[in-house]
């Protein structure tokens, strides 16, 4: 990566913003945080700059306030959090740049760590509006971005702040950045890459840029149907979106002029409604009966990716292959979590439910990388450019 990182600056003595993503899951009921990953994957860039005496001021969003203070998502448990690792009292300001940011940001001292509240809270931050990023910026001298789950979104505290600060990246940027262009661009083969999710217009870019680079693709997830009618099969009531069929064929053609293998489901879980305690059956993926829809893949696809999967060398995983939400059809996502927790590979899991599953499974430790942003992560795989990326200062 040519961008500057928070080893190319002097921090000793110096007021660092540090935007993080603390966007961490909270129990409804108790506000209590149910996963704090992003939490931990933050503290190398703030242990870094604790070491180098710097004075670290730290931002975050935590869910959709959409610009009103919300007191169920305040950062106050994030604090809480992070003193509990850090092992010394991380002092929460009760706003983003009011008196109470203000005094705490004058009077930190070397080695520190204040978080300002949810910048979400203030309608400007989404808005990207300069006076906003201006005032954010005078609380400091220097401005790190280390949250790659924001980094596809231009907004002040990821982006606008750059204009005011010089602008490095934290860590897990640097690792994200590193671990999903290594695998893009640089593979170890044989390299196969899983797309899951719902609809094929999300991922389309994705499926595209993977047909250039993978050496073969696994489909599966709700996207599977519209694919299976493209190819004349029937779908019953599953998901399909019938304006993209066009884009399916050619993207099938464009696979197979790549000398590309696509994968899909051979057989399908099918369910009577949209729900985790339907009536279910197995059936051939070519003939999902009308009144049925596909909800996971089945036990034969199972078979069959794994197969494909044990041959690879790198593996790149985004999005579930089923239901996820439904227990009764998240059997093939968490198989196939199984099955890349067992192969000799470089294995990266592109955030959101690959992640959670993967999580939820145990098998985190034995990933390569885990994504800690499901949209960014997407945008980058897409080839886009990520604002709170461009932004920073290059090399």
């Amino acid at each position: 990566m040519n961008k500057k990182t928070i080893e190319d600056i002097n921090p000793f003595g110096k007021k660092i913003l540090v935007r993080c993503d603390f966007n961490v899951p909270l129990d409804k009921e108790t506000g209590e945080i149910t996963n704090d990953l992003r939490i931990v994957s933050a503290l190398p860039t703030i242990n870094y700059l604790l070491s180098h005496n710097a004075k670290v001021i730290l931002c975050s969003h935590l869910g959709k306030p959409k610009g009103e203070v919300k007191k169920e998502l305040s950062l106050k448990p994030v604090a809480d959090r992070l003193s509990k690792y850090l092992g010394f009292e991380v002092k929460m300001a009760e706003d983003i740049i009011g008196e109470s940011a203000k005094t705490l940001a004058e009077n930190l001292k070397e080695g520190e760590v204040m978080l300002l509240e949810n910048v979400r809270f203030d309608p400007r931050e989404e808005a990207n509006d300069p006076e906003f990023s201006k005032e954010l910026a005078s609380l400091a001298d220097i401005y790190v971005n280390d949250a790659f789950g924001t980094a596809h979104r231009a907004h002040s505290s990821t982006a606008g702040v750059a204009d005011y600060l010089p602008a490095v990246c934290g860590f897990l940027i640097e690792k994200e950045v590193k671990m999903l262009g290594d695998a893009l661009n640089n593979p170890k083969r044989p390299f196969v890459a899983i797309l899951g999710g719902a609809k094929v217009s999300d991922k389309i870019k994705v499926i595209e840029k993977l047909i250039e680079k993978a050496d073969s693709v696994i489909i599966g997830g709700g996207m599977t149907y519209t694919f299976l009618k493209a190819l004349g099969y029937n779908v019953g009531n599953s998901l399909c979106e019938l304006d993209r069929l066009d884009v399916a064929k050619e993207t099938m053609k464009k696979a197979k002029d790549n000398n590309v293998k696509l994968l899909f489901p051979v057989d399908t879980v099918c369910g009577k409604d949209f729900s985790n305690d339907t009536e279910k059956i197995t059936v051939n993926s070519k003939e999902i009966p009308d009144g049925w829809q596909g909800l996971d893949i089945g036990p034969e696809s199972i078979k069959v990716f794994t197969e494909e999967l044990k041959k690879a060398k790198t593996v790149m995983w985004n999005g579930p292959l089923g239901v996820f939400e439904f227990p009764n059809f998240a059997v093939g996502t968490n198989a196939i979590a199984k099955i890349l927790s067992e192969i000799d590979a470089v294995t990266v899991i592109g955030g959101g439910d690959s992640a959670a599953a993967v999580e939820k499974g145990g098998y985190s430790e034995k990933m390569t990388h885990i994504s800690t942003g499901g949209g960014a992560s997407l945008e980058f795989l897409e080839g886009k450019l990520l604002p709170g990326i461009e932004c920073l200062q290059n090399k």
